[in-house]
């Protein structure tokens, strides 16, 4: 009877335990399966205020999150002032030599406010452009007369126009009389500028000088150039132009070229279907003479630019420069002008200001130059700042040399 009761009790332990062993597996399938299903969880540090999330695989989100926010892009809007190039208005004189040129009005620079808009990639930037303008004070046009008559022995003088001294020796006084004081002795062909006018007296310009000096003694012929106003014709050959021409010629000297030897290089080009550049080769002339620029240079790179005038921004705009073009919107940003030959005279003058000349050298008008996209006088120095596509300067030469060889 006592091993009949001792039996029975083990069985029931036994039972027991299985059950437990039982209990015990599906709470352990349970909990494995639960963690399968959990992709991560998040624990909040309070101390340092920061999340640290981790995944079943130990992969830190958060380091992920850095990294994509480093990467991220973020645009930055920067606004400075710069000048407003002034225009330059070209009207005809009957009354003035072929080829002379005399200024009527200085032109003024007006002041923008350049808008521009930089766009970064974690720390790089990886694009920057100008997205707008804002006019803060307007230019003063400049107004220039052209000769367009014959040689005339008799000159009307005006004030602003330049003059050259004919005596060997002339004496600046400080009042407009003979007995007047001395202020300076200028020598012979020496330029000056009239800035009034008494009786027979002129008060002139000279450098920082001013005073007065009898009229008589003044021509408004430039003596080195006198053979090419008077009968148009040419200062250098063919030959001697050619011989100047090489990929690393300094581009803030004139080319030599005569008012005819410009509009020949255009008069009977067949790729100038619109004419466009062969009623306007006189003010690739006129620019030089001004500017100190190789007007060459000018028409190569208008003839690059446009394709012989055949963009629409060159035919719609009369800019043959692509001038003001932004790459966001090139043809409604880039630059309107009213002719030609304003945007002729404007480009020669950004190439003399900011692209050609050291900052604080000495160019046109008496003013210095910017320098801010100097690089070197030359096609290789141009390229550097003026164009993106590395191969322009090449492209502008081939056209200089075509030119050239039109003499």
């Amino acid at each position: 009877m006592k091993k009949q009761k001792i039996t029975i009790k083990t069985k029931t332990t036994a039972i027991v335990i299985f059950i437990l062993i039982i209990t015990v597996a599906i709470c352990i399938a349970y909990i494995i399966t639960a963690r399968e299903k959990v992709t991560y969880a998040s624990t909040y540090n309070e101390n340092e205020k920061s999340y640290k999330t981790i995944n079943k695989n130990g992969v830190d989100l958060q380091e992920i999150i850095s990294k994509n926010t480093t990467n991220a892009k973020k645009e930055e809007i920067i606004k400075k002032e710069i000048d407003l190039e002034y225009t330059t208005k070209y009207n005809n004189n009957p009354n003035l030599p072929t080829g002379m040129i005399q200024v009527i009005q200085e032109g003024v620079d007006g002041k923008q406010e350049e808008i521009t808009k930089k766009t970064y990639t974690g720390e790089q930037l990886v694009k920057e452009e100008v997205v707008g303008n804002i006019v803060t004070k307007s230019s003063v046009n400049k107004i220039v007369e052209i000769g367009t008559g014959g040689y005339v022995k008799q000159y009307n003088v005006k004030v602003g126009d330049e003059l050259y001294v004919t005596t060997n020796f002339l004496a600046v006084r400080i009042e407009p009389k003979d007995e007047g004081e001395k202020l300076i002795t200028l020598k012979k062909n020496t330029k000056i500028k009239v800035l009034k006018i008494q009786d027979e007296w002129y008060q002139i310009k000279y450098d920082t000088y001013i005073g007065w000096s009898k009229g008589e003694c003044f021509t408004y012929l430039n003596p080195n150039e006198k053979s090419e106003e008077v009968t148009a014709g040419s200062k250098y050959s063919k030959q001697q132009l050619l011989n100047t021409l090489n990929f690393d010629m300094k581009l803030n000297k004139p080319s030599g070229l005569s008012l005819e030897q410009f509009k020949k290089i255009f008069e009977n080009e067949e790729r100038d279907k619109n004419s466009i550049f062969k009623n306007n080769a006189q003010y690739f002339y006129y620019a030089e003479k001004q500017y100190n620029v190789n007007g060459v240079f000018i028409a190569a790179v208008a003839i690059h630019e446009s394709g012989w005038g055949g963009s629409s921004i060159a035919s719609d705009k009369n800019n043959l420069f692509g001038y003001g073009a932004y790459d966001r919107d090139p043809y409604n940003s880039a630059y309107e002008f009213s002719n030609y030959s304003e945007g002729i005279d404007l480009l020669a003058r950004v190439f003399a200001k900011y692209y050609l000349n050291p900052k604080g050298t000495k160019i046109y008008d008496g003013n210095l130059a910017d320098g801010s996209y100097y690089n070197g006088e030359t096609l290789t120095g141009v390229n550097k700042k003026y164009a993106t596509d590395k191969k322009w300067a090449n492209g502008v030469y081939y056209w200089m040399k075509y030119l050239y060889n039109n003499l």
